[in-house]
């Protein structure tokens, strides 16, 4: 896994459709639901008619750990979802994950703290699934 100050990553040789398949399911299995898709690819093209390689955010979500964060902080909806990215590369697929820590962070909220830990070991696991 490659780590860096805002977030961490995967790189598998799956193509990103196999690896979304795979990653929304090893998110599931942590407890975390899609609330929303963006294909950024598509939306560029769309736009400014720009062609890029498939580039996917899938903004995750664990709704006991965004009321837990919600509950300690409401202006933390600023910060959420957790945004997991798709990109194709010639190899395979990267897969990554917002630092849930950056949170914590930007509020110093303790209990904010708390629940950035759990989301992150939670997204670790899913990504490592992978």
């Amino acid at each position: 896994m490659r780590e860096f100050g805002y977030g961490f990553a995967v790189e598998t040789d799956l193509g990103i459709d196999e690896a979304e398949e795979k990653v929304r399911e090893a998110l599931a299995a942590e407890g975390f639901g899609i609330l929303t898709e963006i294909d950024v690819a598509a939306t560029l093209e769309k736009k400014l008619g720009v062609t890029r390689p498939p580039y996917k955010i899938l903004g995750a979500c664990n709704p006991n750990l965004a009321n837990q964060a919600l509950e300690a902080d409401e202006d933390i909806g600023l910060l959420l979802p957790c945004n997991v990215v798709l990109y194709s590369t010639d190899g395979g697929t990267v897969v990554e994950a917002l630092e849930p820590r950056v949170m914590s962070q930007l509020t110093g909220n303790e209990t904010v703290k708390t629940v950035a830990e759990e989301a992150r070991e939670r997204l670790v696991r899913a990504l490592s699934a992978l």
